[in-house]
């Protein structure tokens, strides 16, 4: 069946096409499987709560008849402003607007969340435009620039709230720098999500080409629920695609975690437990609400336009298991500066198993992709990430805030995949964690976190972080370990030293904790040992049952470092190998040249890097090439447990019988159009 809705028609109808629905939530009481909500353009001020979902079968489908023409949103226009001094007007809005989620009562925080507990959920919006919130009236009115912003030219227009009780009304002042905004399109939040179920099990649902944006949404921590724009909650089959989804006060898009009363926000509130542990009983209970692959996960998101969010662009933690988000433009995220935390990036997956994240351009983002536990199974592939650190000038960070990188894998024991991206910031991996593979990707950028921020060091004593990893392709949980660190595979990919390495105490370029580093190159691993190396520890024991002293013998064997493999990478601009890596090119007398060139929407690259490549091939990479990872005995494979062999490039052209490293297949390939918009 064919349900109609056009916010145009002049009166409520009952979803046929003479006499559509009004609003799209009134479709969605009523859909069933195999039923087409096609919505016709308009602004849809309303909060959409689908209440049934489809079937493997037959999907619920809700569809922009025109893309991006039907507008959801969680805002309201205010036309009733009043000039209050200078450039700053107030309105007072009666807060049974609000019903029982007042945004400008309701402030951003919560477990992992690590900035000032002053920001609300609310926020004002010019033109699309959205104000940075005065902590006082006086803050309004005198508007300076933040200098932690990213966009510091925007940090001028302000707003600040306050409640008057005794009339019951919510009161705003917001700086409009001179513009009158009776004659603007100015809205606030209104409502905290914009399409989400508010059951858990609603399966099946695809949402296709709407825009959907402003949204009073909360801080979205991994063992609580995940507050989204838009998301499934908990649930299994969505698809999201042709969407723009845009200025969420936290998170866009939710793929989910399930609300448990017994552990919501309960660092925040309770304090005796860690949130770590918090974080390791979400896994555990997670089988109790119905973990399991049958169930949960197995979402789509594709070709959405992704931007102007202050947490995520998207965010997950269990809910996401075995989803593609694929070809997705995400950017602009968290460039207020306003909020700080450890959830915060374009993309934060917790618990990415058999994730695939692929064709995606993240750029001008806090950080890239952040996947934190148990990627396991996790390939992130053919990806463009760039400009994902501070732009020049900008002012220290807020304290709390992340460390800017593309990549962040964090406190997993793979296997994690990571082949044929351009990771083009200032840092482009951070290796909290173990059991990675890096295969044909180009890198500008440094590796950080090397053997370092996975435990927590308290009283002097070391507390080890234990994180999960599961059966393969399951979500059951097989046991439990510290990070050793180690057990990575380095494959043909570039290094370019494309920033110069600072003195010590005068970096500029990299948020430098002890560990991180501005040097580009696997050199961070020196310290490891070969397979060989790490194997000899054990030789002595093949064929022989144990003895009584064998568990204590082999102790510092059992939690020294996991080996390290690499051979056919390729080093420039000062770029520095493993010293134990012997297959390898490594020129100190040519300079590279990269630049990253946008025009017309059109992003391209422009190098001399293929003119001093040269002669130098390599082998193909395979599933068997990379082995298995440690902890999860389980091999770099597909969701399927299917071989891999790397012979496509970031484009998807085949390599043939050998290969140069890096993403590209020939000089003329890495000379076309990389994204376009």
């Amino acid at each position: 069946m064919k349900i109609y809705v056009n916010a145009a028609a002049v009166r409520d109808g009952n979803g046929t096409k003479e006499t559509p629905y009004k609003s799209i939530n009134e479709a969605a009481k009523i859909a069933n499987p195999g039923d087409d909500v096609l919505v016709f353009p308009g602004t849809y001020r309303e909060y959409v709560n689908p209440i049934n979902g489809g079937t493997d079968e037959a999907r619920i489908t809700y569809r922009s008849v025109e893309p991006l023409g039907a507008v959801i949103t969680g805002a309201e226009r205010v036309t009733t402003w009043k000039q209050y001094q200078d450039n700053v007007w107030i309105c007072r809005i009666n807060n049974s607007l609000f019903g029982d989620y007042n945004p400008y009562k309701t402030f951003v925080m919560g477990d992992w969340y690590f900035g000032p507990v002053d920001k609300h959920t609310g926020a004002v919006y010019m033109n699309d435009r959205q104000f940075y919130e005065a902590a006082s009236l006086q803050a309004c009115i005198d508007a300076k620039v933040y200098a932690r912003s990213w966009e510091r030219k925007n940090s001028i227009y302000k707003w600040y709230t306050e409640q008057d009780d005794k009339a019951n009304e919510t009161i705003i002042y917001a700086n409009f720098q001179g513009q009158n905004p009776n004659k603007e399109d100015v809205e606030i939040n209104v409502r905290r999500e914009v399409f989400m179920p508010q059951a858990t099990g609603i399966n099946n649902i695809t949402v296709s080409g709407f825009k959907i944006n402003k949204a009073a949404t909360t801080w979205a921590p991994p063992a609580s629920y995940q507050d989204g724009m838009i998301g499934p909650h908990w649930a299994k089959n969505w698809i999201i695609e042709d969407c723009e989804i845009s200025h969420s006060r936290c998170a866009g898009i939710s793929l989910g975690k399930y609300r448990d009363p017994d552990n919501d926000q309960y660092f925040t509130y309770k304090h005796v437990k860690s949130p770590t542990q918090m974080e390791r009983d979400a896994v555990c209970r997670g089988q109790y609400h119905g973990w399991l692959k049958e169930n949960i996960g197995h979402h789509i998101v594709r070709r959405c336009n992704i931007h102007h969010c202050e947490q995520d662009g998207i965010v997950g933690r269990q809910g996401g298991v075995f989803s593609i988000i694929e070809d997705n433009h995400i950017h602009d995220i968290n460039n207020m500066q306003e909020l700080a935390g450890a959830e915060i990036a374009g993309i934060k997956m917790h618990a990415a198993i058999d994730v695939i994240i692929r064709r995606n351009h993240i750029h001008d983002c806090t950080m890239g992709i952040w996947t934190d536990w148990e990627a396991q199974g996790t390939r992130i592939t053919q990806n463009l990430l760039d400009h994902n650190y501070a732009p020049d000038g900008t002012a220290t960070r807020i304290v709390g805030a992340m460390q800017s990188q593309d990549i962040f894998v964090e406190v997993g024991h793979g296997p994690t995949l990571i082949d044929n991206n351009l990771l083009l910031s200032k840092a482009s991996l951070r290796l909290a964690t173990e059991g990675v593979a890096c295969v044909h990707n180009l890198m500008l950028g440094s590796i950080t976190s090397i053997g370092a921020n996975t435990d927590f060091f308290v009283d002097g004593k070391n507390q080890p972080r234990f994180t999960p990893y599961h059966i393969p392709h399951r979500t059951e949980v097989a046991g439990f370990m510290t990070i050793l660190h180690g057990d990575d595979r380095f494959y043909n990919n570039i290094f370019i030293q494309n920033w110069p390495v600072e003195k010590t105490g005068e970096e500029t370029l990299v948020d430098r904790e002890a560990e991180d580093t501005e040097q580009v190159g696997t050199n961070g691993f020196d310290d490891y040992p070969t397979y060989d190396e790490w194997y000899e520890q054990f030789k002595k024991f093949d064929g022989t049952i144990t003895k009584e002293n064998d568990m204590w013998d082999l102790m510092s064997a059992h939690f020294g470092h996991l080996p390290v493999w690499a051979a056919g990478n390729m080093y420039f601009n000062g770029a520095k190998a493993w010293k134990k890596e012997t297959d390898n090119l490594v020129n100190t007398s040519d300079q590279v040249t990269f630049d990253l060139v946008s025009d017309n929407n059109k992003v391209t690259i422009k190098t001399n890097l293929y003119d001093l490549i040269g002669d130098y091939f390599g082998g193909i990479i395979t599933t068997n090439t990379l082995g298995k990872a440690f902890e999860p005995e389980q091999r770099y494979e597909t969701p399927k447990g299917d071989d891999i062999i790397f012979n496509e490039d970031y484009f998807g052209n085949h390599r043939g019988i050998s290969t140069i490293p890096g993403p590209f297949v020939s000089g003329k390939a890495a000379s076309e159009t990389l994204w376009s918009n």
